[in-house]
This record gives structure tokens, C-alpha cells and sequence, in this order.
């Protein structure tokens, strides 16, 4: 385990400060513990976000709480929603409410499941909807007002594009400004370098960027995702390198049917890395947001608890 950057002395200070706010009792909501979620029951549900059939994960408590922040979920190339089941409640079970549509698009002459930034508009205007409908599972439990976002390859590809308003295909084919309600992003198996050219651009964001890389990764190389995180020009930013996990380290299966399959073999559990990347893109969102907890794990304290990551991070 290792963490780089930020002032000196800030693992130490982080981890007490961690250990300071737990050991306070704060409400569950604020503050779950290091390595367990805020809520121990997820529930999941489906509906339609913009045309596109979609399924939401939220938790489930009888206590008064605040509104969920909402977090979209942007698809890898050619894999169903359906597959993030076990990533999207980890997140959920944090305290948000995660929601996962299949956006279909011609691509290349060919018709399949590629993200899109526009999605991230479309999940603003269904939170808003759904907030206030009669008979909804999240009548007056979500917070419209925030939106964030996760990204899997070609989606995490999308979003960064969204975070940095430019236009590239083809993971962009018509501009799309980002929703003034996006707050921060976690991305994984996600970078932005060149095929070609092995060039990697600036990556000139407006929100805090997480990138989240498996270090077995076979298809987006953990050279071109580590090459993004030091082209990321704004902090907050984190990279956190997920150790034995390859690029479906975030799905229930290992290489989705319909996906390009990774020839790299992934060495840690399933179960493992999508727990583990989950929690470490839960907690990267709730830092955003003001939590401190969240703040202490990413920005020092997870670093040291968790064995199975190595991160770096400007704040």
C-alpha cells in the first residue's frame, strides 16, 4: 500500500481524524465505517431514463434521512445494465441512488449498447420527475439537485468528455454540456490516450475526477490510465490502482457476453474487486459532497486499511 501527494503528514493526520469521527458516534448516514456501508439493505427497481430502459438501486431504511444524491452510471461498450447489479448496490448501499440505463446507438454501421453524455441531462430531468411522482419507491427520498457520475471504459471515456465539455468520438457525436447538477466523477478502466498516436491530451476538467484501474487490465492498460490521471489539470483528482483485478473487475461475470473479452486474467475474487472498487468510488463521491469520512478514506486513510490498493491524489 502506498498513497503519493498531498501535504506532508496528511495519511497520519487523515487516518486519526478517520479513526476521531468514528469513534464520535456519528449518524450512519454521515459516517459509515471504514470498510461497511452506511445501509445494510439495497433495493433496485425498473424504469425509463430518457427512452432507455433502466434499473435504479436505492437503500432501504425505516429512519428519517437526508435526500440521496443521484448517481448515473455510464455503460462499458456492449454491456448490459444487468451486469453492474453488484457494483451499483456496493455504491447504493453508501447512500445514494444509483441508476443504470441501456443507451443503444449506432456506432461504426453497428447497432449495440454505447454511452453517451447526453444520459447524464436525462437522468437530471428523471430525478426531478420521480421525486415528486405519486407511487414512487423514492417519493421525496432523492436530492435532484445533485447528480454524479460513474463510467465503465467506453462510458468512463463518455463521462470524461462530459467533465471536460469536448466533443470526441465516438464517444461523443453531438456536444452535450455537462448538467449544472454534476458535482464529481469516478471512472473505471478509463483513459484518454490515443490508440494511434499514444499521445495522452490534457484533461481539462470541471469536476473532481477518480480513476479507478484494474492492474491487470488487458484492454485499457493501466500505462495509458495512470498517463490520464497526471493529464487530469484540476484537483481534486484520485487514482486509486486496484491490484489482480482486470477491466471487468466491476461486473458480476467475468466478460460479459456480447463484450470484448479480456485475455488478461483477473487473480482477485470477483466478489472482492467489485466490493472493493465500489467502495472506493462511493467514497470518493461522498469526499465531494462534504463528508469527511469520505475525505478521510480517499485522501489518505483507505490507502492504508485497504490491501488490495495503491493510490495517489492531489487535493
Amino acid at each position: 500500500m502506498r498513497t503519493s501527494s498531498g501535504p506532508r503528514g496528511a495519511r497520519r493526520l487523515l487516518v486519526s481524524a478517520l479513526v476521531a469521527v468514528l469513534a464520535a458516534g456519528a449518524a450512519a448516514t454521515a459516517a459509515p465505517a471504514p470498510a461497511a456501508a452506511a445501509y445494510s439493505t439495497v433495493a433496485g427497481y425498473a424504469t425509463t431514463v430518457g427512452g432507455d430502459a433502466a434499473d435504479v438501486y436505492h437503500p432501504v431504511t425505516g429512519s428519517p434521512h437526508d435526500p440521496w444524491p443521484v448517481v448515473l452510471l455510464l455503460q462499458g461498450a456492449n454491456v448490459d445494465k444487468s451486469h453492474y447489479s453488484g457494483y451499483a448496490r456496493k455504491v447504493a448501499s453508501y447512500g445514494f441512488v444509483v441508476v443504470v440505463p441501456n443507451h443503444y446507438q449506432v456506432l461504426f454501421g453497428q447497432p449495440g449498447l454505447y454511452a453517451t453524455g447526453a444520459q447524464a441531462g436525462w437522468t437530471v430531468t428523471w430525478a426531478q420527475a420521480e421525486h415528486a411522482r405519486a407511487g414512487s419507491p423514492l417519493l421525496g427520498a432523492l436530492d435532484p439537485g445533485t447528480l454524479l457520475l460513474l463510467g465503465h471504459s467506453f462510458g468512463g471515456a463518455a463521462g470524461l468528455g462530459l467533465a471536460t465539455g469536448l466533443c470526441t468520438p465516438p464517444f461523443c457525436t453531438v456536444p452535450t454540456p455537462a448538467p449544472p447538477q454534476l458535482r464529481a466523477a469516478a471512472f473505471y478502466g478509463t483513459n484518454n490516450t490515443n490508440p494511434a498516436t499514444g499521445a495522452t491530451p490534457p484533461v481539462a476538467n470541471t469536476i473532481p475526477v477518480a480513476l479507478i484501474q484494474a492492474g491487470a487490465d488487458g484492454i485499457g492498460s493501466p500505462a495509458n490510465g495512470y498517463a490520464t490521471y497526471q493529464a487530469i489539470a484540476t484537483p481534486p483528482k484520485l487514482w486509486v490502482s486496484l491490484t489482480g483485478a482486470n477491466h471487468y473487475g466491476i461486473t458480476d461475470t467475468q466478460n460479459p457476453a456480447g463484450a470484448r473479452p479480456d485475455l488478461s486474467p483477473q487473480t482477485l475474487s470477483q466478489a472482492l474487486s467489485v466490493e472493493t472498487a465500489g467502495r472506493w468510488a462511493a467514497f470518493w463521491l461522498r469526499a465531494q459532497l462534504g463528508d469527511p469520512v469520505g475525505q478521510a478514506w480517499v485522501y489518505g486513510a483507505g490507502d492504508y486499511l485497504d490491501p488490495n490498493v495503491t493510490t495517489q491524489f492531489v487535493n
